[in-house]
């Protein structure tokens, strides 16, 4: 079963670690680089499995600000990522599947969440699908990679929801 927390530096060891094979580098890069762009708008989280450091991701909170197809007051999902000798086993589709529920709870003022997948890569693209993430059918064309997909999902939260 997988955990998501914010990033403190007591997980900074384990996610320097972190890395993809060498064919996703392109669309995500390293760690080094992903972590350059953390600040108090760009918040770093953390995949963890049994306490253990699976994965890692951004979550955007000025998204709006960059992107100029994403909602006023959305967030963006960031450099999403499980490490390599953690793949195939599940834990990316667990993630995303537990990501509203926790950015319902940590982000209590957003409604949605946006996120961009390059063209070329359709295993991540069917991963947020299977998500219930959505297509726009939009592109973005800003990407280092070449164009991406735009994808959105409503942050809802069927636990709570009622007695909000």
């Amino acid at each position: 079963m997988i955990h998501i927390e914010k990033m403190t530096t007591r997980h900074l060891a384990d996610v320097l670690l972190l890395s993809v094979a060498d064919e996703q580098q392109r669309f995500v890069g390293s760690i080094e680089e992903i972590l350059k762009s953390a600040n108090a708008q760009i918040r770093p989280h953390v995949i963890l499995v049994e306490g253990i450091v699976v994965g890692f991701f951004l979550i955007d909170t000025i998204y709006a600000k960059h992107f100029d197809f994403a909602k006023k007051h959305s967030l963006g999902l960031r450099s999403f990522f499980i490490s390599k000798e953690f793949q195939g086993r599940g834990f990316a589709k667990q993630a995303i599947s537990a990501l509203p529920h926790y950015l319902k709870e940590a982000f209590p003022t957003y409604s949605i969440i946006y996120l961009t997948v390059n063209c070329q890569n359709p295993v991540a693209k069917e991963l947020y699908l299977k998500g219930g993430f959505e297509d726009t059918n939009n592109l973005y064309h800003g990407g280092p990679a070449g164009p991406q997909h735009i994808m959105m999902k409503a942050i809802e939260s069927s636990i709570g929801a009622e007695s909000e």
